[in-house]
């Protein structure tokens, strides 16, 4: 009885504990289509913030209890709320939703869908982004999407790129793209005293980049346009997503793996001694690499730690970022330390919704002296670094010789801070009173203030040269206020959808830079403030149909107001148009093998007015320097000396340079989208260019003048592919390639009629004002201008043989002529993902063709001159080109030094394994950047972006390994 009671008392007191207690649940969710896996999949107890993601392979295991409900979530797909009640395992199938499927894109002031864009738009997502130890965000994008062309300037830790989208509208103005993060354009002339402007935004936060290529997609944007839009999109947390912790390290290591070729200590001697004024003591007795000497391994860490949470109405992400990134010129570093906060909050049943994102970001760089490079490329290799007394060697009392370059490297002190914060806070309410009416304000600011300092010792090889201080402060700010209202409804008797948008935007820019600096005098003198100020005042609206879900049509009109131009002019409309044709939902194409096809059209107009002057319409004054000021009488015997105002150049009649531009597409997709592709064919033509050129003198204040005058003409064809070539449950493989053919030319340059009218561009070393390249009508404005080199028999080129063109039996600047160009006339991206389990494999490969790259490190210094023609008193080091053409001296404006510049780099592959558990998830890579190139140039780097090659920043080839734990 005594046990029969004891077994009772438990049993009433397990029975509830039994009810209420947790047991782990486990299962696997995948996709009701092809019975794949379907990893990250958001899993969630119903009212609590209990939760969990799938791995890799669709596994999952939570806390629960009988009764609980589970949420299954996942985009693209139909959320499912199933109750537990014991089942083990727990497995669910989520079947996809059409209604979510059709990609969302934004497109300036609204978002459409991907089948209903009518414009040249393309989004490039995260799982699309190339690996590795990223510090500019522009990096995560090269190669990815067609008519994008990326290029960085060169190797320093966060330097910046070129960013062309379909080449340049513009000579003189601006011919980068718009950017605009989470809504707020950044100002375009850049931050101060940052290599980067966009190294403000963690690249570890970017959600997605979308680009707006063609007018009717950019119109929207109007005056800033021109050369295309990029949207950035950061992370924001997802809705109703469980608390996640994650960890991601990015470790990485960095080498020059070329240098430029100079002559060897051996071979330098050997033409030393052929000087009349030979010296034997101004050589050493060493074998001294200098290049080498310069250069250093960088190592670099990116550190991110991320946590994020979500609810029904409200979710939130926070980032902390440190990135410290060496560069591999011994003493260059970049240093980023940020936190970015994002927070969306729904109100009244989710018809309003807050959302503020806003970033912190201290921006620390030490400038190494990038002078050095070409010090050591010209230095005399039979010299050690050092001094027997430890000392560094020195030529003394040269003011031309080149002071050692490590020397340099080692006493210069150039650092800068610069605190940045950017904040957007955007309202989207759905008013209550029309159904499918919106509003949505946007407010953003973007502050910075920089201060730094520089610091030379005075140079040994000067007697004249002084200790150079350099003290530097700055301010930014960029404030924006835009709202429009959006209405869409359904004309259910036409069968009609229309998408309505009308709104206004203010931005105005303020700069302000102070400067004190040491004159030659040795005196530290405050130099004048410099306020730069300009606005922008904006009125937009856009309409678009859907016609039976097979006719798109969408209007665009901006009309922008920008200071920077007098009040006649001042005031431009940007019109775009744009149509689409679903031909697939036709009924003649419903059984075909398309799963896509659509042709679409469009033009637009837009505008540029980055000139760099605020005030080119009007005449302003310059302080003069104190150490160029004038004696102007004298005051008990002692002279006065007044600063100088000097009176600047300007036109009144300045005005908007205008773009138009056509759009033909036709984007297709065959077994159900598996693969995809787009076809873009654009013809693009500027007008009333900002152009700085010439004057006739006395006809301005001074030589040259920005003002509008010209036209250029560029056009191409751009075609993409992406495929899912292989989709199973244990192995993946998908593909993505783009090609972009182009051509660009001006068409009118002078304000005449003269087609001869020319302009000489890209300076060089070798003299004084000379330039290698010419704009002139019909030539790409990146056309090198040059002789033609004679060649002998044996293929040798003759020195200061060239082609007499207009056979007057003299050789003079008639008979130079225009050869060759920097810029490609095709460029393209090839990247390939592959997964095999929890084991992924990635490539990126870029290439450009038909560019051509002037190698001035030659030009300049591939002659016996340069070793010989030293005053007595030093040696330089001369290119190694001089032992195959023995040119006694320079030759700068031979096209044997044009090369050709194709290539293709391995620009990225990067190999990963994920391990999965139950409360972490833990993932290494290892990914390599920039690990081969193909190509015939000679010289350092045949991918720099004005095409000619001097003293370039060599890019390093790094290695990364990358840890991630996810909590």
């Amino acid at each position: 009885m005594k046990t029969f009671m004891n077994s009772l008392m438990l049993l009433v007191f397990l029975i509830p504990s039994l009810m209420w207690s947790q047991s782990t649940v486990s299962g696997t969710v995948t996709d009701q289509a092809n019975a794949l896996p379907l990893p990250g999949v958001n899993i969630l107890i119903k009212g609590t913030t209990t939760g969990t993601t799938t791995d890799f392979d669709g596994n999952y295991s939570i806390s629960a209890k009988n009764g609980d409900i589970v949420v299954f979530s996942y985009v693209g797909f139909k959320p499912q709320e199933i109750i537990y009640n014991g089942q083990l395992p727990f497995n669910v199938v989520l079947s996809e939703d059409a209604a979510q499927l059709d990609e969302i894109v934004l497109i300036g002031y609204g978002s459409t869908t991907k089948q209903d864009a009518t414009g040249a738009v393309e989004k490039v997502s995260e799982k699309e982004f190339n690996q590795g130890a990223i510090v500019s965000p522009e990096q995560l994008l090269a190669g990815k999407s067609a008519g994008v062309r990326i290029t960085s300037g060169g190797g320093d830790p966060g330097g910046g790129s070129e960013i062309r989208i379909r080449g340049g509208a513009s000579l003189s103005a601006n011919n980068s793209p718009l950017i605009v993060v989470d809504g707020l354009p950044l100002d375009q002339r850049g931050v101060q005293g940052v290599r980067n402007q966009l190294n403000a935004i963690n690249p570890q936060d970017i959600e997605d980049f979308v680009v707006l290529k063609d007018a009717s997609a950019t119109a929207i944007y109007g005056s800033r346009a021109s050369n295309g839009v990029i949207l950035i999109t950061t992370k924001k947390g997802k809705t109703n997503a469980p608390l996640k912790v994650e960890y991601d390290l990015k470790a990485s290591v960095a080498n020059v793996n070329d240098f430029v070729d100079v002559l060897s200590a051996d071979e330098f001697r050997a033409i030393a001694i052929t000087d009349s004024n030979f010296n034997e003591s101004l050589l050493g007795n060493s074998k001294t690499d200098w290049q080498k000497q310069i250069y250093q391994t960088a190592v670099g860490a990116i550190h991110n730690i991320t946590v994020s949470e979500g609810y029904d109405t409200f979710n939130f992400r926070a980032n902390i970022n440190h990135t410290s990134q060496q560069g591999v010129l011994t003493g260059d570093l970049y240093e980023r330390n940020a936190i970015s906060l994002s927070a969306v909050r729904r109100l009244l049943d989710n018809n309003l919704k807050l959302t503020l994102t806003t970033k912190g970001i201290l921006d620390d760089n030490k400038y190494a002296d990038k002078g050095a490079i070409g010090a050591a490329v010209g230095f005399d290799p039979t010299h050690e670094v050092y001094n027997a007394d430890g000392s560094y060697f020195q030529y003394t009392g040269q003011s031309l010789a080149f002071t050692n370059p490590v020397f340099t490297l080692a006493n210069n002190n150039n650092s800068a801070r610069n605190k940045r914060n950017i904040t957007n806070f955007n309202i989207d309410y759905n008013l209550p009173f029309l159904e499918g009416l919106k509003f949505n304000l946007n407010a953003g600011l973007d502050y910075s203030e920089l201060s730094g300092k520089e610091y030379k010792l005075a140079s040994p090889t000067n007697p004249g040269s002084f200790n150079y201080e350099n003290f530097y402060t700055g301010l930014n700010r960029n404030t924006l206020l835009d709202f429009y209202f959006n209405y869409k409804t359904t004309l259910e008797s036409i069968n009609t959808d229309i998408d309505v948008t009308a709104g206004h935007s203010y931005q105005e820019f303020y700069i302000k830079s102070d400067r004190s600096e040491t004159e030659t005098s040795g005196n530290l003198v405050d130099r004048a403030t410099i306020i730069n100020r300009n606005a922008l005042e904006s009125y937009f609206a856009r309409a678009s149909f859907d016609f039976n879900d097979k006719y798109l049509l969408s209007l665009s009109l901006r009309r922008d107001g920008s200071s920077r131009f007098g009040p006649d002019n001042r005031w431009s409309n940007f019109p775009g148009i744009s149509a689409g044709w679903k031909l697939t939902n036709e009924e003649f194409l419903q059984d075909s093998f398309f799963s896509n096809l659509k042709l679409r059209a469009g033009w637009g107009k837009t505008g540029q007015q980055e000139i760099g002057q605020n005030y080119g319409y009007l005449g302003v004054y310059t302080p003069g320097r104190s150490d160029a000021s004038v004696q102007f009488g004298y005051i008990n015997g002692v002279p006065q000396f007044i600063n100088t105002l000097r009176p600047e150049e300007f036109d009144e009649n300045l005005k908007w340079e205008e773009t138009s531009q056509y759009n033909l597409a036709l984007d297709f997709g065959f077994f159900k989208d598996r693969l995809t592709g787009t076809i873009d064919a654009y013809y693009r033509e500027t007008n009333d260019l900002l152009a700085t050129i010439p004057t006739a003198a006395g006809s301005n204040l001074s030589d040259l003048l920005t003002t509008n005058v010209g036209s250029v003409l560029s056009k191409g064809i751009e075609f993409s592919l992406n495929g899912a070539i292989t989709q199973s449950t244990d192995f993946n493989w998908d593909m993505g390639f783009n090609v972009t053919l182009q051509e660009n030319k001006i068409t009118k340059l002078s304000l005449g009629d003269d087609p001869d009218f020319s302009i000489g561009q890209g300076g060089i070393s070798g003299g004084v004002g000379n330039n290698i390249q010419i704009w002139k009508e019909g030539l790409d404005p990146s056309t090198f201008y040059v002789f033609r080199q004679v060649y002998d028999t044996a293929g040798k080129p003759i020195e200061g043989a060239y082609v007499d063109i207009n056979g007057d039996n003299q050789i003079t600047e008639a008979d130079k002529q225009a050869y060759k160009k920097a810029s490609p006339d095709a460029y393209m991206g090839f990247t390939n993902t592959l997964n095999y389990k929890n084991l992924d494999f990635s490539f990126t490969f870029r290439g450009s063709f038909g560019n051509y790259m002037y190698n001035n490190v030659a030009s300049d210094r591939g002659n016996i001159t340069t070793v010989n023609d030293a005053p007595g008193q030093y040696y330089v080091n001369a290119h190694s080109s001089v032992l195959d053409n023995n040119f006694k001296k320079q030759n700068l404006f031979s096209d044997y030094y044009i090369e050709r510049a194709d290539f293709v780099k391995l620009d990225n592959i990067s190999i990963g394994y994920l391990v999965p558990g139950e409360k972490i998830n833990f993932r290494a890579s290892l990914t390599a950047t920039n690990l081969f190139t193909l190509t015939k140039y000679d010289g350092l780097d045949p991918e720099i972006s004005n095409g000619i090659d001097n003293d370039f920043y060599p890019r390093p080839q790094t290695f990364v390994l990358g840890l991630n734990f996810t909590f």
